[in-house]
């Protein structure tokens, strides 16, 4: 009677399986990451398929254009990204942007030092806010509701003031062009260097991610958004808590001014206006819930990397503005969708 017998593995056969078992592994780790992670799949296919289509998009000066386009909405997406968090919304951040600009030009036009200066804007910032946030919270006002109503009272406060035209920074541009144009890291004739925008940007999302992430008050915005009542019951103060939300909202829109307003030297009436529909598309498409209580900063970073380097792209190509607003509305679409697929999903486990 035959017996089936297994052949000895030699030494070098075992190394292969384990070569290849491990090698199968972190083929399987990689796959995984990437579903985890689709959001920066997207950035990834989008780069790739934009260098297919221009050479010229993966170019250093491009890629340096599209990441400071990149840092103004993304800061903005950062105060949003607080509020939605919580359940909330905030359509204002686009007027508030032009409101902190004229507030900031007409002080350094006067002749008020720029350190001064930009203190006003960000108190201005933040006072917008705290306005939205208390209408919230003690006005019982929808929020939707509340920073539309903001929305306008912001742009004709702007108008109204500037008369409808454009504020020149004045002598004292030179002070703070460098918040705008310059750059850090240069290496001359190798490395252009990394613009100022981008490391305010980078800063303010290492912040927030920290804060989010690490600290008793991120935990709580979480639990807000998730649950208010439950979160009450649990001895947080949601009210305070949204306030806080609204008002960190309102200085990322007077930051992201200062930016603007630097770049430009000058402070037009009608900055910002679309702006808060791109600060939502980016949280959007960065995977943060508009329900609340799920999502980060970290998908809100790589969501305007994505929506930057998209408008880049359809401007390479000669796409016309009024068929990227489409492109634009349709990935918004598409990312709340899937989002309320994965919810779904979620809920019948």
């Amino acid at each position: 009677m035959d017996n089936d017998v297994t052949a000895p593995t030699t030494p070098d056969q075992a190394l292969e399986r384990g070569a290849a078992t491990t090698g199968q592994a972190r083929l399987r780790t990689a796959f995984r990451l990437l579903q985890a992670n689709g959001i920066l799949l997207a950035l990834i296919v989008l780069l790739v398929v934009g260098f297919a289509l221009s050479r010229n998009f993966l170019t250093v000066g491009n890629i340096a254009n599209v990441a400071r386009q990149a840092s103004i909405v993304g800061i903005l997406g950062i105060g949003m990204t607080f509020v939605i968090l919580t359940a909330g919304i905030d359509l204002s951040v686009g007027s508030l942007l032009g409101l902190a600009a004229i507030g900031f030009a007409a002080a350094m036009s006067a002749g008020v030092p720029w350190p001064l200066a930009i203190l006003l804007a960000l108190l201005i910032g933040a006072a917008a806010g705290a306005v939205n946030g208390l209408g919230i919270t003690r006005g019982r006002l929808q929020p939707f509701i509340m920073t539309l109503g903001m929305l306008v009272i912001a742009r004709g406060v702007t108008m109204t003031f500037a008369n409808g035209k454009p504020i020149p920074l004045g002598p004292s541009a030179a002070g703070v062009d460098w918040l705008g144009n310059g750059t850090l890291l240069a290496i001359p004739g190798t490395f252009p260097g990394i613009p100022v925008p981008v490391l305010v940007f980078a800063g303010l999302a290492i912040a927030a991610w920290f804060v989010l992430r690490h600290t008793t008050y991120g935990r709580a915005i979480y639990a807000v958004g998730d649950n208010p009542e439950a979160a009450r019951l649990a001895g947080i103060p949601t009210r305070r808590i949204v306030f806080s939300a609204y008002v960190i909202s309102g200085i990322c829109a007077a930051i992201a001014a200062l930016i603007v307003v630097a770049r430009l030297t000058s402070a037009e009436p009608r900055a910002g206006e679309g702006f808060e529909l791109d600060a939502i598309a980016i949280v959007v498409i960065g995977g943060t819930s508009l329900f609340g209580g799920e999502g980060g900063v970290g998908g809100t970073v790589i969501g305007a990397a994505i929506v930057a380097a998209m408008n880049n792209l359809l401007n390479l190509l000669g796409v016309s503005p009024f068929s990227q607003q489409i492109v634009k509305g349709l990935i918004i679409l598409g990312a709340v969708f899937l989002e309320r697929r994965s919810a779904g999903r979620g809920e019948g486990r």
